[in-house]
């Protein structure tokens, strides 16, 4: 089948809009050919003159010529003002669309999608470039279509009134073109792509740089702290610089070009007139002096409209990419868990593109209602262990099971409404309180919320904001810390009241005190339910009914706190190391 062009799969985006595309073509290239007929009128001015010279007042179309000028002029800035009105509606219906479906693909997609891509990028892939289609439909292609058809009045006019001297005109313009061709084909195609590349990865540190700045503040550390946010600017500043010098010549010779019409038109003239002028041929070099600028503000449309050709190709090929990434599989017949039981069946898991496995052979089996906690140090599998539960991704190997069933066989919202997910770093939406909560239950009434709030342990919370629940995070200066905000976030969890819930280092981010708020909400909310928390804080998990280690990517060491503290494994050298710096104060020399 033969592969749709950029412009036909927008189209398919426009749905009945189309037809104002499609009409703003038309509109715009009517117009090209109206904006070329004052300069007729000007002419026949001009050829009135040396008729009634010296006697001004006799020439009796001088008016008539002046004011068909304008309205011709006049009526084509209308009619162009209608293309645009055309285009844009159809436009930002495109652009509407594109958007629209993107999204609604994304949030099929699994929770580690957003890993694995990364938010900057993502956010860059959806905005920037369903805003270039929008450009290129609202003002580009009309523009183009009066471009084309500018040359073909051109044309005519040029041979129409002295042919020698249009055809000499089109020397520059054939010229230009063929300088303009190699500065627009696959060459610079795959140059484009590589400057969106350059720009989505600079984006994307972008977005983790600004996330960490308060870490480079409270530790004192230079921009060059982010090795891969100026590795990406480096590498910005590299291409750019070469993109520009491979372009200097051509375009140095292509602006020659275009603007050496009237080098022709003089060398022309001086050598049609060696046997003298005549007011014929004067009148008509006038009128090519005139007219001929015409043809280098069309070259330069036609030539940034290539440009931006390429630009449209490349967006839609990155907005495809997004449409690539497919969901995970879900089962035909889903099947519902007998009970909060959580096991998973010698699951192995490797990351896409990694050489390694993150975790390999896991076998573990949670109770309903048992309380366990994973710890291990960082990188040995501890939430990506997790993530298999919530299926974020699915394992490489093995079975990874709820209520007995593979999470495989279990519908999305079934096993959303099963497994709670608490992460680190939880964020709140640019809405009410009452909002946010309301998230996980979206027919909650407010009685609900309001239990939720304070079983969370939320209510110095509410109580300091200027209109309780109803009041809008971020607006207004109304501003909330990372501790509270987890309790927030753990409120919409009470709300939601899964039967198995997921804990990742919950309070990471949270003062003292909010953390003795946090693990008070955590005790309310962990009543009756299977929980898996995950803790670097050995302290917090001291009470669990049992105590994974992980290591390597493999469970290493299980047992209670006890019998895990009894052995001379891995979990007592931790709890050895964690009483140690627990107990480690700085000491304070005299002045």
């Amino acid at each position: 089948m033969k592969k749709q062009s950029d412009l036909q799969r927008l189209m398919g985006y426009a749905g009945g809009y189309k037809i104002l595309t499609v009409s703003s073509w038309i509109l715009s290239a009517v117009s090209a050919f109206m904006a070329l007929l004052p300069f007729v009128f000007i002419w026949r001015i001009i050829k009135e003159v040396p008729d009634v010279a010296p006697n001004y007042g006799e020439a009796a179309d001088f008016g008539h010529n002046g004011w068909m000028a304008v309205l011709f002029a006049v009526l084509s800035m209308f009619i162009y003002l209608c293309a645009l009105l055309c285009s844009h509606l159809a436009a930002f219906r495109v652009q509407a669309n594109i958007r629209s479906k993107a999204l609604h693909h994304i949030v099929t997609l699994p929770m580690g999608f957003m890993d694995d891509v990364g938010s900057g990028k993502l956010r860059k892939t959806v905005d920037e470039c369903s805003a270039s289609t929008e450009t290129y439909l609202a003002h580009q292609l009309p523009d183009q279509a009066g471009a084309y058809a500018t040359p073909v009045g051109l044309l005519i006019m040029l041979l129409a009134f002295d042919w020698r001297l249009g055809l000499l005109s089109l020397i520059p313009v054939a010229l230009a073109f063929a300088l303009m061709s190699t500065m627009t084909g696959k060459r610079m195609e795959e140059k484009m792509r590589q400057y969106q590349n350059s720009l989505d990865r600079m984006s994307n540190e972008a977005v983790e740089y600004v996330r960490g700045i308060p870490v480079v503040k409270t530790f004192g550390q230079s921009v060059f702290s982010f090795k891969r946010f100026k590795t990406a600017i480096d590498d910005y500043e590299k291409w750019v610089m070469s993109y520009t010098k491979d372009l200097r010549t051509p375009m140095m010779f292509y602006t020659t070009a275009i603007n050496a019409v009237f080098a022709v038109l003089i060398a022309a003239a001086m050598f049609f007139t060696a046997d003298g002028v005549t007011n014929a041929f004067l009148l008509n070099l006038m009128f090519y002096i005139i007219i001929t600028p015409v043809i280098t503000v069309t070259l330069n449309k036609i030539m940034y409209s290539s440009e931006n050709k390429m630009i449209v190709a490349d967006a839609m090929e990155r907005i495809d990419a997004v449409f690539a990434m497919e969901p995970l599989p879900e089962s035909r017949e889903p099947l519902r868990p007998k009970n909060n039981s959580v096991t998973l069946d010698d699951v192995t898991f490797k990351y896409k593109d990694s050489t390694e496995n993150a975790l390999e052979h896991i076998d573990l089996k949670v109770a309903p209602g048992e309380h366990i906690a994973l710890v291990g140090a960082s990188g040995g599998g501890k939430t990506t262990l997790a993530s298999l539960i919530a299926r974020f991704w699915d394992a490489t190997s093995g079975e990874v099971k709820i209520g007995g069933v593979n999470v495989k066989n279990i519908a999305k919202r079934e096993l959303m409404e099963t497994v709670s997910f608490v992460f680190q770093d939880s964020k709140l939406l640019k809405t009410s309180i009452f909002e946010n909560v309301r998230m996980a239950k979206p027919d909650a009434e407010r009685k609900d919320v309001l239990k939720a709030l304070h079983d969370a342990q939320c209510d110095d919370i509410i109580e300091k904001l200027p209109d309780g629940i109803d009041t809008v995070v971020g607006a207004k200066g109304v501003y909330l810390s990372g501790g509270e905000q987890q309790r927030i976030s753990i409120a919409r969890v009470m709300l939601k009241n899964s039967p198995i819930l997921i804990l990742d280092e919950a309070t990471a981010f949270a003062d003292p005190d909010n953390e003795v708020k946090v693990q008070a909400a955590f005790s309310e909310l962990s009543k009756g339910k299977t929980v898996i928390m995950i803790a670097h804080r050995l302290s917090t998990v001291t009470g669990c009914d049992r105590i994974c280690v992980l290591e390597n990517g493999r469970l290493e060491e299980s047992g209670t706190h006890t019998e895990l503290t009894g052995q001379s494994g891995i979990y007592a050298h931790m709890w050895s190391e964690y009483g140690k710096a627990v107990k480690w104060k700085v000491g304070v020399g005299n002045a």
